[in-house]
């Protein structure tokens, strides 16, 4: 009995690790097949050029580099202010908060806004930053709605990484007289680092990928702008993903929403290479 009930076991584990198996093996073709896919139509049609310059009618040439330079925009703006407060509220509600129940009335918010569908997030932004404090469509309301929708990721993936910091730590800091902010600062912080750059990735890879609530806020000028002025009302920009959903849905131009498509592939992957890196050299 003993050694059927064995053997079942080990078929039964057999059949578990060959179907977890196939679809990992699926989902890695799948995401090879798309990547593939899309650098196949883009590459070809990315030169010097359509980088370094603007769309311009009269002259009927394409370029993307307003697009570049105003998603990097975006994601600077919107990273410097998402950051200090995302991880900021995290280490209050981990680490100072102690009525229990508002942490949890908290992380059911956070929870609940990180699943709203972007398409309010720039009803919203249109509403209180373009409207309401008359920033006009710009980058800068742009960047702020970006902050509302990215704010729940970074809180609820730095709270996590903190809960992982072992109490050790943190009793061993107080028996060698350490306070508390410099506890936080020198030792839960630097441990959960990984997860603050978790937050940081996921963020980027949500700021690089939206265009709905851009479009409401953000505008489809196609005009280079520099940082300080990127950072001044009513100046509007069109991001990469702004600029795809153009070219691909308004003028049916494939080729160049394709090559659009590989570049922002490859920004986002040189953008999260960077932020491991840095992740690493803070740790």
């Amino acid at each position: 009995m003993q050694e059927k009930i064995s053997n079942k076991r080990k078929i039964k584990c057999s059949v578990l690790n060959m179907l977890m198996g196939l679809s990992a093996s699926i989902i890695c073709l799948a995401l090879l097949g798309i990547i593939g896919y899309i650098l196949y139509g883009g590459l070809p049609h990315i030169t010097i050029g359509f980088l370094t310059s603007k769309p311009s009618l009269i002259r009927e040439t394409v370029g993307i580099l307003p697009n570049i330079l105003n998603t990097l925009y975006i994601i600077l703006i919107t990273l410097i202010i998402v950051l200090p407060l995302g991880v900021g509220a995290a280490v209050y509600l981990n680490e100072y908060a102690e009525n229990k129940k508002v942490v949890r009335i908290i992380e059911f918010t956070t929870e609940t806004l990180s699943g709203i569908p972007s398409i309010i997030y720039g009803l919203v932004g249109m509403l209180i930053f373009v409207q309401f404090f008359s920033l006009g469509t710009s980058i800068l309301a742009g960047s702020l709605t970006l902050v509302l929708m990215t704010i729940p990721t970074v809180i609820r993936t730095t709270q996590e990484s903190l809960k992982t910091v072992p109490v050790g730590y943190r009793e061993g800091s107080f028996a060698l007289g350490a306070g508390k902010w410099y506890m936080i600062r020198t030792v839960v912080l630097p441990s959960a680092i990984d997860g603050i750059v978790t937050g940081c990735i996921l963020s980027v890879g949500r700021i690089v990928g939206e265009s709905a609530a851009l479009l409401f806020t953000a505008g489809m000028a196609n005009e280079i702008l520099g940082i300080a002025s990127a950072v001044k009302p009513r100046n509007a920009g069109s991001s990469l993903t702004v600029a795809l959903y153009m070219y691909a849905k308004e003028r049916g131009e494939f080729e160049i929403a394709f090559a659009i498509a590989a570049i922002l592939l490859i920004l986002t992957f040189m953008i999260n290479m960077g932020a491991k890196l840095a992740g690493k050299k803070l740790k």
